[in-house]
């Protein structure tokens, strides 16, 4: 696979279009009742069964199908109570990957609403921790009270601020503001997580065509108290895609060299 040949695939695409429709025959109710995280213990039971199973599973796959492999991991445990990691979102696996990445935490992943309209699959992320995100504004404000009392918990939230899934994309698209105003409003940091794809060598040489796939985990990234609102919202969002930025400009200058 040639990365400049999927850059050019994408040339004509809005930035928050979505490439990969996943085939979503429900329907999900979102009202003022509708409990986002569930607690119980009978849920609980079950959702650390899951995890017991999917984490040694996912970690060797990931390894054997796509090489992957974490830089920076330390940066993640620098912080203490709430955070938000945030991440380019370049492959159908690298929400596996943050969930990785951020262990022996928990990690919270507020996803599309159609998402938990798939057979099967609707049943799963919900036990590994995926929310809802509403499409009605009537119903945000509940959402994002249950994500301020994660965060206020300590929890881990994961968020994608390109919005779409753009595979093997090797630039950061525009950011949405939303989990910078999430970060602002609870005062918690950005830790961000980038995404770098490098040639299959040794033993990945002989049955994989397409790039192995390398997180790097960077320094937390904390809000500016001293602005006000918007101006701390901007300056957090711009930081943030800077660092990332930056990231892959060295990994590129790296590979030629």
């Amino acid at each position: 696979m040639q990365l400049e040949k999927v850059e050019q695939m994408y040339d004509n695409l809005q930035e928050d279009e979505h490439v990969l429709h996943m085939w979503a025959p429900l329907s999900l109710e979102i009202d003022e009742q509708y409990e986002y995280v569930k607690n119980g213990w009978g849920f609980e039971l079950f959702s650390n069964a899951l995890y017991l199973i999917a984490i040694p599973v996912l970690f060797v796959l990931n390894k054997i199908v796509f090489g992957f492999e974490v830089e920076g991991r330390e940066n993640i445990e620098k912080v203490e109570g709430g955070k938000i990691t945030v991440s380019n979102h370049v492959h159908p696996m690298d929400c596996t990957m943050n969930a990785l990445i951020n262990l022996p935490e928990k990690t919270y992943f507020p996803t599309l609403k159609a998402n938990f309209e798939i057979p099967v699959v609707r049943h799963l992320i919900r036990l590994l921790n995926a929310v809802p995100i509403p499409n009605e504004m009537s119903n945000k404000k509940e959402f994002l009270k249950t994500m301020q009392g994660l965060l206020k918990e300590g929890k881990t939230i994961h968020l994608y601020p390109e919005v779409s899934l753009w595979p093997y994309y090797e630039k950061v698209r525009k950011f949405k503001k939303g989990a910078f105003i999430l970060a602002i409003e609870n005062n918690v940091p950005i830790v961000p997580i980038v995404y770098l794809f490098e040639k299959p060598q040794g033993i990945y040489e002989i049955f994989k065509s397409k790039p192995v796939i390398k997180a790097k985990v960077l320094e937390p990234i904390y809000p500016d108290d001293r602005l006000e609102k918007r101006e701390a919202i901007e300056k957090l969002k711009d930081q943030v895609h800077r660092a990332m930025e930056d990231e892959i400009e060295k990994a590129k200058i790296k590979k030629q060299a």
